[in-house]
Formats: C-alpha cells, sequence, structure tokens
C-alpha cells in the first residue's frame, strides 16, 4: 500500500481522536447535571468496559490472563482511569471545560518532570527546557494563587492531578504493557474492567447519592462512556501500537481548541484574558518540549538512509576491472 493512503488514515485517526477526546469535558460538564462525579466516573469505565469486552470476543480475541500482566493492568487502570476519571469530575465542578481541556494538556510537561526525577530524561535539550518552564509559567497564570477567589481553585488542581495521572500511566504502561504480544483490544478492554472494579470499591465514598437521570444527563453518559472512553481509549492504543507515540500526541495539540470551541459555542462559556493567555503560554511550551520527538525522528530517518544506502552498497557487485597486461622480458 502506498504511503498516500496510510499517511490520510492516520490523519482521519488523529482527527477522530482529537474531535472525541476534546468532547470529553463538555461531556462530562453535562452529566455532571445529574451524576456526582464518582458517579460519572463508575458509569463511564462500565459501560466502556463492557463496549470494548464485546468488541474484544467479537474479533476473536480474549482478555488477558496471568497474574503478572493482571498486576500491571490493575496498576495502570488506576493511573490512567480511574483516578483520573475522578479528578477531571471533581475538578469540572468548578472549571469550566473548556479550560479543564488546556489542563489536560499539560500532561506532556509532566512526563518530562517525571522523567528528570527519574533519571530517564538525560541531556535536556535548551528547548524541552525552556517549554518546561514556559508551560509550568503559563498553568500558574491560569491557575493564579495571588487572587483570593477565582473559577479555577481547587478543581484546577483536582484537573493538573489527573494529567500529572496520565503520565504516570503512559510511562508505567510502556515500561509493562505496550508491544509485549498482547492485542491493542484486549489491552484497553482489561485495563477498563481494572478500572471498574477500582471505582465500584470507591463508590460508597461518594457515589451513592441520589441521581438525576434527565435525557441530557443519559445522553451526555452514553456519548461519554461508548465515544470518549470506549472508542478514544482503544484508538489511542491504536495509533501508539500502528504510528508511533510522536503521531498519537498530535491530539495534545488539538484537544484544547476542541474543548475550548465546544465549550464556548455549546455552553456559552467566557474566557477572561488572563486564562487565555495562560492558555496560550501552556500552549507554546507544550510545543517546545515535543520538538525533540522531531529532531529524533529526523535523525531516525537520515539513520535509516545511511543504513540502507550502506547496504546498498556491500550487496552491489563490484565494478569489473580491466586486466593489466602482463608485460613479459624480452
Amino acid at each position: 500500500m502506498s504511503s498516500g493512503p496510510r499517511s490520510l488514515r492516520g490523519g482521519v485517526r488523529v482527527a477522530v481522536l482529537a474531535l472525541l477526546w476534546g468532547s470529553t469535558f463538555l461531556w462530562i460538564e453535562l452529566a455532571l447535571r445529574g451524576l456526582s462525579p464518582l458517579q460519572v466516573t463508575f458509569v463511564r469505565c462500565l459501560l466502556g468496559a463492557l463496549v470494548l469486552t464485546v468488541a474484544c470476543y467479537a474479533s476473536g480475541r480474549r482478555l488477558p490472563r496471568g497474574r503478572t500482566v493482571w498486576r500491571h493492568i490493575v496498576v495502570a487502570a488506576l493511573f490512567c482511569n480511574a483516578l483520573p476519571f475522578a479528578l477531571f469530575s471533581l475538578g469540572q465542578q468548578t472549571v469550566d471545560s473548556g479550560l479543564a481541556g488546556v489542563l489536560n494538556a499539560t500532561t506532556p510537561l509532566w512526563s518530562i518532570a517525571l522523567g528528570l526525577a527519574l533519571g530517564s530524561e538525560r541531556g535536556l535539550r535548551p528547548a524541552r527546557l525552556a517549554g518546561l518552564l514556559l508551560g509550568f509559567a503559563g498553568t500558574v497564570l491560569i491557575l493564579a494563587p495571588w487572587r483570593s477567589a477565582g473559577a479555577t481553585g481547587w478543581g484546577a488542581l483536582a484537573i493538573l492531578g489527573g494529567a500529572a495521572s496520565y503520565a504516570v500511566a503512559f510511562t508505567y504502561m510502556g515500561r509493562t504493557l505496550v508491544r509485549r504480544g498482547t492485542p491493542t483490544i484486549s489491552l484497553s478492554a482489561a485495563q477498563l474492567v481494572a478500572a471498574s472494579g477500582l471505582t465500584a470499591v470507591a463508590m460508597p465514598i461518594g457515589g451513592l447519592e441520589s441521581i438525576d437521570p434527565g435525557p441530557a444527563v443519559v445522553v451526555a453518559a452514553l456519548v461519554l462512556s461508548v465515544f470518549c472512553t470506549a472508542i478514544t481509549f482503544h484508538l489511542t492504543y491504536r495509533i501508539i501500537n500502528d504510528e508511533g507515540a510522536t503521531n498519537a500526541a498530535v491530539v495534545g495539540y488539538l484537544l484544547p481548541v476542541v474543548s475550548v470551541l465546544l465549550g464556548a459555542v455549546v455552553l456559552g462559556e467566557a474566557l477572561s484574558v488572563r486564562v487565555v493567555l495562560g492558555m496560550a503560554v501552556v500552549l507554546v511550551g507544550v510545543g517546545l518540549t515535543r520538538r525533540k520527538d522531531a529532531a529524533a525522528s529526523a535523525a531516525a530517518r537520515t539513520g535509516e538512509k545511511t543504513v540502507e544506502d550502506a547496504s546498498a552498497s556491500a550487496s552491489s557487485p563490484a565494478p569489473a576491472r580491466t586486466p593489466t597486461p602482463t608485460r613479459t622480458s624480452a
């Protein structure tokens, strides 16, 4: 297959993922009008797990087996699903959906900070360091700790905690689960099954409140669970597996744009100049942190070309030499 159709298909995947993932915060906002934060988390995990489990067995796959892999899945489910889902729902009680999407885009910044703490991020380039500092400066500008009151407060801190939890999860998943022979549909289904169990255990804490299941709440919960959790989660796995983490990371740039536009158009959310400026600084910082990946990809392509040229040179026959006539003595 030519690179054109492959590239087009990859672009469509990224666009669909950005639209679904970016709209997550809109649907959370609507679902919270009739459900508690923990109830929203439990519903999206449970229904998402059901959809992916059915898809898993319908495709001829099965859920993973073995205690070791399930231990890794439970840890990943905690940091990638149960905990961040709950923190986003808690945070959006005081934070608008558009701003929540921007704060979620700080995940790459937390990934770098985690890498520095663990020693896996070495030789931090000036551009990435500047991006890291800019990103956190933009976050401080959004939070505005010098203000006595604001629309963000603890809710923004909860969403930042969710973004940091994603960073922990991605690092852990990359080391223990990804590309180890288990199909992506099996991994994504099992992870949401584990997240459902973890959330169910926490339900007595704040999930037994009365609910108001109006039509808008039911629709929001269904869309959030099926499209923004099950399909989005599996699609992310597929993009990373098929096209690499760099292509999947493109979604991070598009997600805040989608969340802000939907929040403004659908919910009529207003943004102050300070928050808009902080959002722009965060996105510039995230963009700078990704420069290493672009340089690494270019270097890898250059290396591959060099290897190909060397292989071609080694495999091609050497040009025939014209024998030098032997001079005989008189």
